[in-house]
């Protein structure tokens, strides 16, 4: 997803949700999205059985074309849309029912706001499959109140899932100026988030996106550290090939998938933030993800410039002829 260059000029908004919701798990207009609780105590998240159903669009690609305060992104050159507007077309426009919302694209975490969100996509045939949450404080920052914030940041987006109906959200590790990144430290705090989740059977899942504060390798010790069966790898196919190293690449992906249980990210490109594109061979990246008997959600996230409209389509052809 993002470079952690422009994540650090992001503000998440960490906005308490107004009111309380009762959980409900179950399926989603015949869509099985939501968490229900295992007998073994793990989440059980009713996965679709079809391709098409377990595909989804993100948010991120449309950055340009989405009107929110929290948007740095936003393109004034192209017509802009509400998030509602933009998940309410997905399976219009895609022929996909599920949308991935970026936590900076949402105007408004108010109870109100929320609540009309997931009554006009249900409506639609659309559901939330994971919430990607951006957060500018460090959970191994040297500061506990920094990384106090980071936990009530994450705490506030379980919330925000919880209303929405999503089986999950996706908590950044922010780099630290006071700090290495330690697996211990950030361990501690990220199970502070997990146990809270867990109470609301809510799966948390960390992505290796940054190379230096969400290295692959990294995120996995700290997966093995909470030791939680609430959380989870989110694998991209290439964000770690922004290291140059292909080897490295399929072996990043290929231990994240080790730990994935939700949600993925498909994409054959990523660009850094000096213009440079690196590109992975979808077909290995998709046998990477058969072999580890992944069978959760692929979220599409074109990154190869031009219109993202015609590179999502791109992806979800790929993702239909390699999942079959």
């Amino acid at each position: 997803m993002k470079r952690f260059s422009r994540r650090q000029m992001l503000r998440a908004s960490g906005m308490a949700v107004g009111a309380a919701w009762v959980w409900r798990s179950g399926t989603v207009r015949g869509f099985a999205s939501c968490v229900s609780l295992g007998k073994s105590g793990e989440p059980d998240i009713k996965f679709p059985t079809t391709t098409r159903e377990r595909l989804a669009v993100a948010s991120w690609p449309f950055r340009g074309y989405i009107q929110s305060a929290k948007n740095e992104d936003r393109d004034r050159k192209l017509t802009g849309m509400e998030l509602r507007e933009f998940a309410v077309r997905v399976k219009e426009t895609f022929g996909v029912p599920g949308v991935e919302p970026l936590s900076t694209h949402f105007p408004s975490t108010d109870a109100a706001y929320l609540h009309g969100f997931r009554e006009a996509i249900e409506k639609a045939g659309v559901h939330v499959v994971n919430i990607p949450v951006d957060n500018e404080h460090s959970y191994y920052d040297a500061d506990a109140s920094v990384r106090k914030q980071a936990v009530a940041n994450g705490k506030s987006w379980v919330d925000v899932a919880v209303i929405l109906g999503s089986p999950s959200v996706r908590t950044s590790i922010a780099e630290a100026k006071n700090a290495k990144p330690s697996v211990d430290v950030a361990a501690d705090e990220i199970r502070r988030l997990v146990d809270y989740a867990a109470a609301k059977n809510v799966v948390v899942n960390l992505e290796n996106d940054n190379l230096v504060s969400e290295d692959a390798f990294f995120v996995v010790k700290v997966i093995e550290k909470v030791n939680s069966p609430y959380l989870h790898a989110l694998p991209d196919f290439c964000n770690s090939m922004q290291s140059g190293d292909e080897k490295f690449n399929y072996e990043a992906v290929t231990a994240m998938f080790g730990r994935a249980y939700n949600i993925c990210h498909v994409k054959d490109s990523e660009a850094n933030d000096a213009g440079k594109v690196y590109r992975v061979d979808l077909k290995k990246s998709f046998q990477i993800l058969q072999a580890s008997g992944y069978r959760g959600y692929c979220s599409m996230e074109w990154e190869g410039g031009g219109d993202p409209y015609v590179g999502t389509r791109k992806l979800l052809a790929a993702s239909l002829e390699n999942l079959a």
